[in-house]
């Protein structure tokens, strides 16, 4: 029997983070390369990609960044065959790339667009395209490598809001005559990933190869007071998640420790959907 701490290990393994740039993705990739795995940083902004990439190689990590549209097949098989290329194999997908809208401190008050009654058509499938097609897509290309492995970890991060309906009240702001909304396709998206995960997992049972969500609660990011008293009024534990809170759970998720999971979603949202 192995040690547990090697259950946990990524050593010799490839891993790619789309998003990987981003607020949690710079953590995952971060999280992924300590653990030994080779790691592709995968972003839309490809600068962005490479510039993680290396700040974990001078760390003494092993790591390549990437540049990738999600929503365009070439550019995500490109990323898969960047993976097998610098890696021979690739072991673990993380698909974290997604269209967010914020409430940070720079974009309050901007969100009035976001009211259901008018909200655009364009937009809503342009969030389509990323958060649910471009992660079919990623899904897509990885398992053709995996299948051929026989194995392989899928890694679709979800939001509690692919759970439970917003609480638009967070959103609102003491004097502003427009009131804030998160957007109708977040949740509608999130969602999907939840349907997509199962897809997966199921139609690849009797293999090597798993696929589960990882779904996290809010995440500070420079958020203002208002904000955060309010978001973190609605969690059991009080507070917003610290930026690599999320951490545990993907590593989890990503290794052998999590060898008899899949078609599973893994929450941490400090209790934000257990009231």
């Amino acid at each position: 029997m192995n040690d547990i701490f090697d259950k946990f290990s990524m050593k010799g393994k490839s891993t790619i983070v789309t998003g990987g740039a981003g607020l949690l993705g710079r953590q995952f990739c971060k999280t992924l390369a300590e653990a030994g795995a080779g790691v592709v940083v995968a972003d839309l902004n490809g600068e962005a990609a490479a510039a993680v990439a290396q700040q974990l190689v001078t760390d003494g990590y092993s790591a390549v960044g990437v540049s990738v549209d999600v929503t365009d097949q070439k550019s995500v098989s490109d990323m898969v065959q960047a993976a097998v290329k610098s890696f021979g194999q690739l072991d673990t997908i993380v698909c974290s790339a997604a269209m967010d809208p914020k409430f940070d401190h720079d974009n309050v008050g901007k969100q009035g667009a976001n009211a259901f009654e008018t909200y655009p058509l364009d937009a809503w499938k342009a969030a389509l395209d990323v958060n649910l097609t471009g992660m079919f897509l990623c899904c897509q290309a990885a398992a053709r490598v995996m299948a051929g492995q026989n194995r392989g970890s899928i890694i679709n991060i979800c939001s509690t809001y692919g759970l439970v309906g917003p609480d638009q009240r967070i959103y609102k702001r003491p004097g502003q005559d427009t009131q804030n909304y998160k957007p109708v396709f977040y949740s509608v998206t999130k969602a999907g990933v939840l349907g997509l995960v199962r897809y997966i997992a199921t139609y690849y049972a009797g293999t090597g190869i798993r696929c589960n969500a990882l779904t996290p609660g809010g995440v500070f990011n420079n958020h203002d007071d208002v904000f955060v008293e309010a978001y973190s009024a609605r969690t059991v534990m009080g507070r917003m998640a610290h930026g690599d809170e999320m951490n545990g759970a993907l590593l989890f998720l990503a290794s052998d420790a999590s060898s008899y999971m899949t078609g599973s979603n893994v929450v941490v949202d400090g209790g934000w959907t257990a009231w």
